[in-house]
């Protein structure tokens, strides 16, 4: 691995000063900052996604992060066109070099579909970058809504967040589906390495149709359950786990006895201890109860359950703008976070034109801030912990001081009724941020303000 590595920083040096593996501080002398930032003791992968939130990416960078803290970015281009030249190697190595430095901090990227592969001329569709990174690091996704008090929530009765934990393998994600174009007969074959052949008969097909074949794993499975245990605990919250034991008997039935098991032996009783607990419930009635309950709870989804579920909670709570996302491996170490959301397409041709956006950056600065949170913990450095706190607070509050962006004024006023003065420009918004944190930062820490 170290040596492709490093033969993936000596091609990308000669491609553009943007794709360069580089320390932060190399990245960002076009400023002069105090000596008095916060420094974290070791790297975070960095990775560069697309379109709209790229450029977003860098401005939070530069306006929030760097002035105040000094951390070596470990820099991966996954931009589609930079995965396109490496045939998708970059995907790969940014996920191995997280796997060695246990943090990444992600920014939305585009996964292509017909009309992008015609768009940017790819040499093939390539896979989800996410999905690549999921199966590469294991663990678990967990979406976490952002709370501000004046952005009224579609379901009213939830008052507390949901956090929302998807199990980022397998299914349908890395499942084979064909089309049946004649009549005839589908069959499971498992052939165990050292036995007799298993046949499953699955349909006879009297016509065309469609198939699919999935699967998933023992192990996969385990470190689901560890990921969403822990971070339950952490919280201290309830866990629930939502699957259709009832039609998939063995499949889904897979899923709540390794959780079960798991449960009993390793935390029943710290759950115990902290007054919380661990339930199993069927999807349809978990939804239900979700609808109904007041939030404050941990509710782990298998991989497309949780793909859909996490959505509908977001807009539940406002908004796909205000969602934070963090890939946690079992180890408990290693973390990939990222917005919620996508690449703000519709805003990115706006932007192409020379209009100007109103575009939620909130999001993506809780990447940074999930992430660096997790760098202190992991290294011990509470500063980097009480800055990335901070800055979560200065983003709630600033929005709570009715500096908004247009989907926030929209989600307060109604989209029909939003004009022009209600809400901000992207840039503008995130200089109310940025002199907010100043301000702030300022007042913790009076020697480190940036110059």
């Amino acid at each position: 691995m170290a040596g492709t590595l490093t033969k993936f920083c000596k091609n990308i040096s000669q491609v553009s000063v943007k794709q360069v593996l580089l320390p932060s501080s190399t990245c960002t002398q076009k400023r002069n900052y105090a000596s008095g930032r916060v420094v974290a003791k070791n790297p975070v992968v960095e990775m560069d996604g697309d379109e709209m939130t790229r450029i977003i990416w860098e401005k939070i960078k530069e306006s929030l992060i760097f002035p105040y803290v000094k951390v070596d970015c470990l820099y991966y281009d996954l931009g589609l066109p930079y995965r396109d030249q490496t045939d998708d190697q970059v995907t790969i190595d940014a996920a191995h070099a997280i796997l060695k430095h246990n943090v990444g901090i992600k920014c939305a990227t585009i996964t292509p579909d017909e009309q992008r592969v015609e768009e940017f001329k790819l040499k093939k569709m390539w896979l989800s970058p996410n999905g690549t990174i999921r199966n590469i690091l294991g663990g678990t996704v967990f979406r976490e809504p952002i709370l501000c008090k004046n952005i009224p929530k579609l379901v009213p009765g939830w008052t507390k967040p949901i956090v929302i934990g998807r199990h980022a393998f397998g299914d349908q994600y890395k499942a084979k589906d064909f089309v049946v174009t004649k009549p005839g007969t589908v069959e499971l074959v498992y052939t165990p390495d050292d036995g007799k052949v298993e046949k499953y008969p699955l349909y006879k097909y009297t016509g065309p149709g469609v198939c699919l074949g999935m699967y998933n794993t023992d192990e996969s499975i385990t470190a689901f359950a560890h990921s969403s245990f822990q971070v339950a605990l952490a919280k201290g919250w309830p866990l629930y786990l939502s699957t259709k034991n009832t039609i998939l008997k063995k499949y889904d039935g897979r899923f709540k006895d390794i959780f079960q098991e798991i449960y009993e032996k390793h935390y029943k009783s710290q759950y115990d201890s902290k007054k919380i607990w661990y339930e199993h419930r069927l999807i349809d009635d978990m939804v239900a109860q979700g609808l109904k309950s007041n939030g404050g709870f941990v509710w782990a989804c298998k991989n497309y359950d949780g793909d859909v579920q996490s959505d509908i909670v977001a807009q539940g709570y406002g908004s796909l703008g205000m969602m934070t996302s963090v890939l946690m491996c079992p180890d408990g170490k290693t973390i990939e976070s990222e917005a919620a959301h996508g690449t703000v397409t519709r805003h990115y041709r706006q932007h192409q034109k020379g209009h100007q956006t109103s575009t939620n950056p909130i999001a993506s600065i809780f990447a940074w801030t999930r992430g660096l949170e997790h760098r202190g913990n992991l290294d011990g450095t509470q500063d980097l912990v009480k800055f990335a706190q901070t800055l979560e607070k200065v983003c709630v509050d600033t929005v709570e001081n009715g500096h908004l962006t247009k989907d926030l004024a929209a989600s307060i006023h109604g989209l029909a009724n939003v004009k022009e003065g209600m809400y901000l420009n992207t840039q503008d918004f995130l200089d109310a941020i940025a002199e907010q944190l100043k301000k702030t930062h300022s007042k913790l820490n009076p020697a480190s303000y940036y110059i």
